[in-house]
Order: C-alpha cells, then sequence, then structure tokens
C-alpha cells in the first residue's frame, strides 16, 4: 500500500505540474502584460522542486517533530519582519525581495502552522465526552494555547494585507481541531462563536476588500472596476464549452481581456482553451491527490504524523476548492493561488515542500 501511495504522489503532482506549465507557455505567448520569463521560472522551479520533494522524502518523521516549534517561531518572526522591511506592491506589503527574487513569508506559513498545531494536538489526548467542567478545562487548557498561537500567525498575515491566506490559516486550525479528536458538542460551539464573530470581522477589512464582498454578491455593480476579474474569468470559463477553444486559442486570454492569468485567475486559461475536458482532469489529479493524503493519514499509526498528514491534504483541498470557486463566481476573490499550476515562486516550492512532507509519511507506512 505505501508504494501505492508514493507511486500516486509521484504521477499526480507531475500531472498536475505540467498542466500547470501548458497553461502558462499559453499565457505567457506572444504578450506584452505577461513575460515568457514566467514560464521559464516556473519550470526552474519544477524541476527544484521536484528535487525538494524527492529529498525530504528521505527524511526522518522525527525531524519534523523536532523542528516543527522552532520552524513555527521563525515563520512568525519572518511576518514580522516583512512588515517593517518588506516589499511593497499594489498598497499590500507581503515579499522580501532579495536580489530581484521575491519571497513570501506567509505561503511559508501554512507548513508551519500545520507542523506546530499537529505537535500540540499530538501531546494533548483526544477530547471525545462533552461535559460543561471538562470542556471548561479542555478550553482553557488544550485550545487556547494553540487558537491563540494561530491567530497570531492570522493576524500577521492579515495586517499585510492579505486577507485569503489569512483564511487559509485558520482554516487550516478548523480542520486539525476536528481531526484532533475534539468532542463533536466543544466542536461545534467553537463554531457558532466564529460564526458570531463573523460580522465584527467586516469592520477589520480594507475598502478593496469590502468591495469584492459586495461584488461577489452582483459582480454587474461594478463592471468596469472590482467586477471586472470576475466577469472575464466567467466568459472565459463558459466559452470553453466541452473540449475548449484550443491551445493559445482563447480569446480572453490571448486578447488580454482577462488579468491576471497567470496567477489567481489560470483556471480561467484553462477552462477557456482546454473546456469542461480540460478542468475535469486537473480536477481528478487532485482528487487523487488529495484521496491519496487521505490515505496515507488513515495508515498512520502515529498522532503527530496523521494530523501532519490532514493538515497538508486539508490545505491543498481548501486552496484548490476557493481558487476555482472565486474562478468561476462561486466565492469572492480572495488573491489565493491555485497549488502547482498558478504562477508564484513561493507558494509553488511550499507546495513541493509539502509534497515531500507527504512522501515522507507515506513511506512510514
Amino acid at each position: 500500500m505505501g508504494r501505492n501511495d508514493v507511486r500516486n504522489l509521484w504521477i499526480f503532482t507531475a500531472l498536475v505540474i505540467v498542466i500547470g506549465l501548458v497553461a502558462l507557455f499559453s499565457a505567457s505567448h506572444e504578450n506584452l502584460r505577461v513575460e515568457r520569463k514566467i514560464f521559464y521560472d516556473q519550470l526552474f522551479g519544477a524541476v527544484l522542486g521536484m528535487g525538494i520533494m524527492h529529498s525530504l522524502g528521505r527524511v526522518p518523521l522525527r525531524f519534523y517533530y523536532d523542528i516543527a516549534y522552532p520552524f513555527y517561531a521563525l515563520s512568525v518572526v519572518l511576518l514580522l519582519l516583512v512588515l517593517v522591511a518588506g516589499h511593497s506592491a499594489l498598497g499590500a506589503t507581503r515579499w522580501f525581495n532579495v536580489f530581484g527574487v521575491r519571497f513570501q513569508p506567509s505561503e511559508l506559513s501554512k507548513v508551519a502552522v500545520i507542523l506546530m498545531l499537529a505537535r500540540y494536538f499530538s501531546q494533548r489526548p483526544p477530547k471525545l465526552s462533552f461535559s460543561l467542567r471538562s470542556s471548561f478545562d479542555f478550553l482553557r487548557r488544550d485550545l487556547l494555547v494553540p487558537l491563540l498561537l494561530t491567530l497570531l500567525s492570522f493576524g500577521l498575515i492579515f495586517k499585510q494585507p492579505d486577507l485569503g491566506s489569512a483564511l487559509l490559516v485558520f482554516g487550516i486550525f478548523i480542520v486539525m481541531l476536528y481531526a484532533s479528536g475534539v468532542a463533536v458538542g466543544i466542536f461545534n460551539a467553537f463554531l457558532c462563536c466564529c460564526a458570531v464573530m463573523v460580522p465584527v470581522g467586516w469592520h477589520f477589512l480594507k475598502e478593496y476588500q469590502r468591495n469584492r464582498l459586495l461584488v461577489f454578491l452582483n459582480p454587474n455593480i461594478d463592471p468596469l472596476g472590482t467586477g471586472y476579474n470576475i466577469i472575464q474569468s466567467r466568459i472565459a470559463v463558459g466559452s470553453g464549452q466541452l473540449f475548449g477553444k484550443g491551445w493559445f486559442s482563447g480569446t480572453q486570454n490571448q486578447l488580454n481581456f482577462l488579468p491576471e492569468r497567470h496567477t489567481d485567475f489560470i483556471f480561467s486559461v484553462i477552462g477557456e482553451e482546454w473546456g469542461y475536458i480540460g478542468g475535469v482532469a486537473l480536477l481528478g489529479c487532485y482528487f487523487m491527490l488529495a484521496h491519496t493524503g487521505l490515505h496515507i493519514a488513515q495508515g498512520l499509526k502515529d498522532r503527530f504524523a496523521r494530523q501532519v498528514a490532514l493538515g497538508i491534504t486539508a490545505i491543498l483541498v481548501l486552496q484548490v476548492v476557493i481558487n476555482i470557486s472565486m474562478t468561476i463566481g462561486l466565492a469572492p476573490v480572495v488573491g489565493i493561488t491555485l497549488p502547482l499550476v498558478s504562477y508564484g515562486r513561493t507558494s509553488f516550492l511550499v507546495f513541493m515542500v509539502m509534497m515531500g512532507i507527504l512522501l515522507s509519511l507515506s513511506r512510514r507506512r
């Protein structure tokens, strides 16, 4: 069973990367807005990422356990530094610019939070029953600390501002809290508290973030401004129909109607040029990666290893669902990339790191 998991991880990771490279080559084809350089950057990242995945696949589990807390502390320091000395663009301060190469600490925080929560929850016995007194003790001893640590990363990322990545970090916490074996009553009570806080969060959003949420409800209220991206994206995906218009033949893509088509809206290029069949093929690869991740977690007896596998699978699924949903108008635009497909050095390599950790866990089985 372990060999099948290893094989599936390599095959479907490679297939997703190839689909992404094909789409990026088209998005940068004879185009002044999107340079061909991004394709070669991603190609280099793919080669480097495969090497990282192979190397991390041979690292023993104890190493990940030992570095969990120090790695999380490092990620917090980087998030603080980027707010002070980071590179600013389009009103956001999210990157370090080192010798012309951008590095985004918020992407690294996803791995750091997964390892931190996995270690913390693995050291606590699961809370399987619900009673008022025991639940209060659980909330005080076993929930407050990991929640505050997660909110620290959440707040620093949100401050950049990067709403999408911040929500993903909090989504990781919710999934891993549930996977820790917490009583259903406690988990539901926590979700209710989160729901109550949502209206309060509205007042902390930037003006453009509020506009994105309003445009999600009705894209036509600002068709040439905030709503332009989602309108053009839906046109691109819908016009692809069943088999697509063909490589280099997508009008929204090639005629520059589709902004950010190499990053957040790369799925629009795939939908337009390869149609429903191409989109389903990509989703099938993601499904197999998620299925493999869950299968690895199911076969692990070590609680830390199981939590890590579930956390990595969760962030993959969450990011795929949110990105594609915002591309077709089923979710607000929050600036989340499509894993291993969208252009972005840090995001791409961080997901290759996560695939390498999964590979290590699959061999442990």
